[in-house]
């Protein structure tokens, strides 16, 4: 198994530098070309939820992102966790677009978003102490 986790500031220009990072940690599993735009489009979505919603976009928070690829090197799984103000109700968080930024019309499709591009993908959280979400990626180009 092989594994890295890393903290960064909760803002927008480090979406960037994520996103890459994981699509980089995911070249040892051999992955195709779209499958690696897949892992890159759903960390950045799920790295905007957290700039966007967990800290209301105020560059004060924290995220965390965990990756591990097993031995067998055929998928990847990633957390991106912070540690805001949580979410009330998952489950209606996760459906296509609800959203709480009433404001942004491109708003509520990030869990979609994240959910179509990867084979697993779960969410938890808890009022006031933060979001845990949990994407997988099986490489079906090995």
């Amino acid at each position: 198994m092989n594994y890295f986790d890393m903290k960064l500031l909760a803002t927008s220009k480090n979406e960037a530098f994520a996103r890459n990072a994981v699509a980089s940690f995911a070249i040892e599993c051999s992955p195709t070309l779209e499958e690696i735009n897949d892992i890159k489009t759903a960390v950045s979505e799920a790295v905007t939820n957290v700039v966007v919603h967990a800290y209301d976009q105020k560059d004060t928070g924290v995220m965390q992102i965990e990756c591990c690829v097993p031995d067998d090197k055929k998928s990847i799984e990633i957390v991106v966790r912070d540690f805001g103000k949580g979410i009330k109700d998952v489950k209606e968080a996760v459906e296509p677009f609800f959203t709480t930024a009433q404001d942004d019309e491109r708003s509520g499709m990030g869990f979609t978003i994240i959910d179509t591009f990867m084979d697993e993908m779960d969410v938890a959280s808890v009022v006031g102490e933060g979001t845990v979400v949990k994407m997988k990626k099986v490489m079906k180009g090995c």
